[in-house]
């Protein structure tokens, strides 16, 4: 018996999760869309890489689970040494280690990353943290729903308006 693995990749840092193969390619660009989801709840991660399969656009996921990790990915540091540069950032404000606002900061304070779009997707509702976020330069900032459904399609949404309405700046 085939299995056909679904179209879009998942790569999971802090977990075992069976990586799939996908020709599916950017229209733009030619190549797969590189997302880094830095989120340290297991079930939202879940959960978004899961909307990000389902979605128009094919991709390739990766997870990390807390702020250092995210910047040693982004930084291509120790075993980060080959990582990909993603299109897309989504990222949670309340991480360990070093939480999303440190990361943002460093991401749009440096030269090499400053151009790639950070979604934050948190919890938060509290506009001292949105106010914040925006004031660190985030691209879009989105308040999780609870509900299972509306997260799905908040998900979707974004992945849709970053990769299928906006034009980016080349890598």
């Amino acid at each position: 018996m085939t299995t056909v693995p679904p179209p879009n990749e998942a790569v999971r840092e802090s977990r075992s999760v069976r990586p799939w193969s996908s020709p599916a390619l950017t229209p733009a660009r030619g190549e797969p869309i590189e997302i880094l989801l830095v989120e340290d709840d297991p079930d939202d991660a879940d959960l978004t890489v899961g909307a990000l399969r389902d979605g128009r656009v094919h991709n390739r996921v990766t997870v990390v689970d807390d702020g250092v990790k995210a910047m040693a990915y982004l930084r291509r540091e120790g075993k980060y040494g080959s990582a990909a540069r993603p299109d897309l950032i989504l990222l949670d404000l309340n991480l360990p280690r070093k939480n999303g606002r440190e990361v943002l900061a460093e991401i749009k304070q440096d030269p090499d990353l400053l151009r790639i779009p950070v979604v934050v997707m948190t919890g938060s509702d509290d506009e001292k943290d949105i106010l914040a976020a925006y004031n660190l330069h985030v691209n879009c900032y989105v308040t999780k729903p609870v509900d299972l459904d509306q997260f799905i399609g908040v998900v979707k949404s974004i992945e849709y308006f970053w990769f299928s309405v906006v034009k980016l700046p080349a890598a």
